[in-house]
């Protein structure tokens, strides 16, 4: 049996030849259709036409999609507070406020007809007390005074120590 030798014998696969083969029979056709095909293109107007009202559409279209993009960013950020005012009154709320200097703060909360005295640190935030409960005024419209907010704080460590 005699080998082949692969290097003399040039081999082409059956789907090069066929690509071959047709651009040889079709290229003088398409070649003479070339100038009939070129007529029949409708003249070129030499004059451009106003791009004022292009460029109103342009940035309108710009204006409104970055509103959209900010206006769901908004909400993205904000969807807690629109859920939450949709006519139920808020229970939580924290009716004073005083800062102890750094990272530290005692906080008066007010829930329902509760209200609790809360220390905040950055280890935590611990409950030191449950001040009494003003049944003259609802816990959104109450507010602690100068006075009763340092009676109930020496109450309260007093409480603790005691």
């Amino acid at each position: 049996m005699r080998k082949k030798n692969p290097i003399s014998t040039p081999v082409f696969s059956p789907c090069l030849r066929f690509t071959f083969y047709a651009v040889l029979v079709f290229t003088p056709f398409l070649l003479s259709a070339a100038p009939l095909l070129s007529t029949n293109l409708p003249p070129i107007s030499p004059s451009l036409p106003d791009a004022s009202f292009s460029l109103i559409r342009v940035f309108g279209a710009l204006v409104l999609v970055l509103g959209l993009f900010l206006g769901g960013v908004w909400i993205f950020k904000n969807w807690q507070r629109v859920a939450l005012h949709r006519g139920r009154a808020a229970q939580l709320e924290v009716i004073e406020m005083k800062s102890l200097g750094g990272k530290h703060a005692l906080y008066v909360v007010g829930y329902q007809q509760q209200r609790l005295l809360l220390a905040c640190s950055p280890s935590g935030v611990s409950l030191v007390s449950h001040l009494p409960a003003d049944d003259s005024a609802p816990v959104a419209s109450q507010a602690v005074g100068g006075e009763n907010f340092m009676q109930a704080l020496q109450n309260a460590v007093q409480a603790k120590a005691g």
